[in-house]
């Protein structure tokens, strides 16, 4: 262990308990060289409503009820969604909701593409948004965001990744998100540009340097 990580914090801990969204976070934060950790495996069992508006309000919400129970800990929260410019920006902040929040991604997926049937590539634009929200054990919190841009395909492509990614389409690479290698995916994504911003906190923090984002 190096001296930043035993001069700031013991441990990271998201709060999800999604093990795909474990593995990207992970291989993201991994430089920062302090253990990063799901609810699960630290033993906390929270069931937040998040019944925010915003993307930001969601992540907002997880992130303060987990730090509550873990004051010392550096606590991470996402809340990210799809936007389909075509069904006015839906699903949006219901993500995780559409459909039903057990329904497999595979159906989920049929159904957005069913609903955009017919409809030209031109008109088939999309983006995933995401926001992180972390709180510090000196109580300060930040927020940060990411997006990525591309297209609804017209069938369900890719094993990789996970949710929305096999009808998520990048034209300019030419393959939805879950065909890409997720070290590119990474690199590319709305989670991976967040956490690259909110990494960036963390590490000045623990030098002890001021951050002057929100």
């Amino acid at each position: 262990m190096n001296d930043t990580t035993n001069r700031g914090a013991r441990r990271i801990v998201f709060a999800t308990n999604n093990e795909g969204k474990m593995h990207e976070i992970r291989l993201i934060l991994s430089d920062l060289g302090i253990p990063v950790y799901s609810m699960k495996e630290v033993g906390i069992d929270l069931d937040v409503v998040e019944d925010g508006k915003t993307f930001e309000a969601n992540a907002l919400l997880k992130a303060e009820a987990l730090a509550k129970r873990l004051p010392d800990d550096i606590v991470l929260a996402d809340d990210s969604g799809l936007e389909i410019d075509y069904l006015d920006k839906a699903p949006g902040v219901e993500t995780a909701n559409f459909a039903g929040r057990d329904t497999p991604y595979e159906i989920k997926n049929q159904i957005l593409i069913d609903e955009l049937s017919g409809v030209e590539d031109s008109k088939r634009t999309a983006r995933f948004r995401c926001v992180i929200a972390g709180i510090f054990p000196d109580g300060e919190i930040k927020v940060t965001h990411g997006t990525i841009e591309g297209m609804i395909g017209r069938e369900i492509i890719g094993d990789k990744g996970f949710g929305y990614d096999p009808i998520f389409y990048l034209p300019e690479y030419g393959c939805t998100t879950g065909q890409m290698p997720l070290e590119l995916k990474n690199k590319l994504s709305h989670r991976g540009k967040a956490l690259e911003k909110m990494k960036e906190i963390i590490r000045k923090k623990e030098k002890g340097e001021s951050v002057n984002c929100k």
